[in-house]
């Protein structure tokens, strides 16, 4: 930890928040003036030197100015950015906007990622919330000709599944419901590694039932891939961090790296709160120059999505932090009173 005195840490929130603001460098003559500081810019500069050589801040060659190293701006959201809720009038409308959309769960993330963007005029990402693992609670087979049976399976956290079943022998309605009353008492609550036939005598119709019922839940416990609701890219682009064709075309390859964010997203489902990567925070090289505002939202660690912002470095902390922290709790509630 750097030697952070008083006034020091006054200087490296004033560059960083005028920086944030402007874009360019802060001088030390704007630091006096604009904050009315009853010291010299000569003092402002010489604490101003303390903080580059701490390697808080930083200055372009062609700037005699400063701006804020990515180590300043951990070190200004870490220690000296106030925490403050969401505006009560922002609450109110993003209140409004959930509510003209009610229990559609489906549209859940995709709102949340549109606002988000609005709100922030930044990129943002959200996705559906994931079991961790599925949970049986019922099925039922329904014949739909001869030879021909629906399976409709329907696992705890709302997930219904169906599909479509060719039998070569004939069957009765009575004798699939026996089936389904069977499985519903056999598999009642039981995740995928707590199901085993073992030494059960089940009959062919039963087992190939079983079976499928084991497949679908096992598919639905490892998805291939996670859908990820994306919104507000243009407001990234327009930010001189990416001005240049090749800074854009980057910028859109690592929102596109599934794996990347599968990563990403599987250690904010394990932590509590907002989480904040700024730059990469040494982890992700692809992310070198974005910041990640994410956080986890759902039923503990059971029922979860994830959702935040994403833009440059020089972001407004002040802004994205409450934000996405009220969005994943509105998130939050809306999910508990669906799967629980």
């Amino acid at each position: 930890m750097p030697d952070m005195n008083a006034r020091r840490q006054a200087v490296l929130a004033i560059v960083v928040q005028e920086h944030i603001a402007s874009g360019s460098p802060v001088g030390s003559k704007t630091v006096v003036e604009e904050y009315r500081l009853k010291v010299s810019p000569a003092t402002i500069r010489n604490e101003m030197k303390a903080l580059e050589e701490t390697g808080l801040l930083t200055h372009p060659h062609t700037s005699a100015g400063r701006v804020p190293t990515e180590e300043g701006y951990r070190y200004f959201v870490q220690h000296l950015l106030p925490d403050q809720p969401l505006a009560p009038t922002d609450q109110r409308m993003i209140q409004h906007l959930f509510h003209q959309v009610g229990y559609e769960k489906d549209q859940w993330a995709q709102l949340a990622a549109a606002v988000l963007a609005h709100s922030s005029q930044m990129g943002a990402l959200a996705t559906q919330v994931r079991v961790e693992s599925a949970r049986f609670k019922h099925m039922q087979l329904v014949e739909v000709r001869p030879g021909l049976v629906l399976l409709v399976l329907v696992l705890h956290a709302g997930v219904v599944k169906q599909q479509m079943i060719n039998l070569d022998l004939a069957v009765t309605q009575d004798e699939l419901s026996q089936t389904s009353n069977q499985l519903n008492d056999l598999l009642a609550n039981l995740t995928v590694s707590e199901i085993g036939s073992g030494s059960l005598e089940l009959t062919s119709l039963t087992q190939l039932v079983l079976d499928l019922v084991i497949d679908t839940m096992g598919r639905e416990d490892s998805p291939v891939s996670e859908q990820v609701f994306r919104e507000g890219l243009s407001h990234v682009l327009l930010q001189p961090e990416f001005a240049t064709t090749e800074d854009a075309h980057q910028l859109v390859n690592v929102l596109e790296q599934a794996s990347l964010l599968g990563s990403i997203f599987d250690n904010v489902r394990s932590n509590d709160g907002v989480q904040i990567l700024i730059g990469g925070d040494g982890r992700y090289d692809a992310l070198r120059d974005l910041s990640l505002v994410l956080s986890r939202y759902g039923v503990d660690r059971s029922i979860t999505g994830v959702l935040g912002i994403v833009g440059p470095v020089r972001m407004h902390y002040a802004r994205t932090i409450p934000l996405v922290r009220y969005v994943a709790e509105l998130m939050s509630g809306l999910v508990q009173e669906w799967y629980t």
